[in-house]
């Protein structure tokens, strides 16, 4: 599976005879490259949720772009607490029902399948089987 993540341009594509560099690097994603963390490496994920993450890309910084990849184990029932201004997470493997409040019908989300999040909403998430989502923020958020 190949993601393409450009939000807004200038897409900055020019003819091989304007090519430059930007500095800007492709990363390899391959789950042999991959350094998961834990609750004992980050402080934003409960212990009891066993959920793992890898960084991928950007700033920890206020409001700064960042991506991460998000382990959610089979089993786990909890919540993601958005922070940011700006969240937008994609189903990499697996599968996780995903609700915004229990109020709210509940949503199956397979590979590929895409949601967002406002600022300080809390999204209820469950699976069966292991699921590794790609989250791309300008901020923070808490996995509970």
């Amino acid at each position: 599976m190949a993601f393409l993540d450009i939000q807004e341009g200038p897409y900055l594509v020019k003819p091989t005879s304007e090519a430059f560099d930007n500095g800007e690097k492709p990363i390899n994603v391959d789950k042999t490259n991959l350094v998961w963390l834990n609750a004992n490496d980050i402080e934003w994920v409960t212990a009891k949720s066993n959920v793992e993450t890898a960084f991928l890309w950007g700033s920890h910084e206020k409001n700064k772009l960042r991506a991460s990849l998000i382990k959610l184990p089979a089993g786990f029932k909890g919540k993601i607490k958005n922070l940011s201004p700006n969240f937008r997470a994609v189903v990499i493997s697996g599968k996780v029902s995903h609700q915004f409040s229990k109020k709210n019908d509940e949503n199956t989300l397979e590979p590929g399948s895409y949601f967002g999040a406002e600022e300080d909403a809390k999204l209820l998430l469950s699976t069966e089987v292991e699921t590794v989502i790609y989250i791309r923020s300008n901020g923070k958020f808490n996995i509970r």
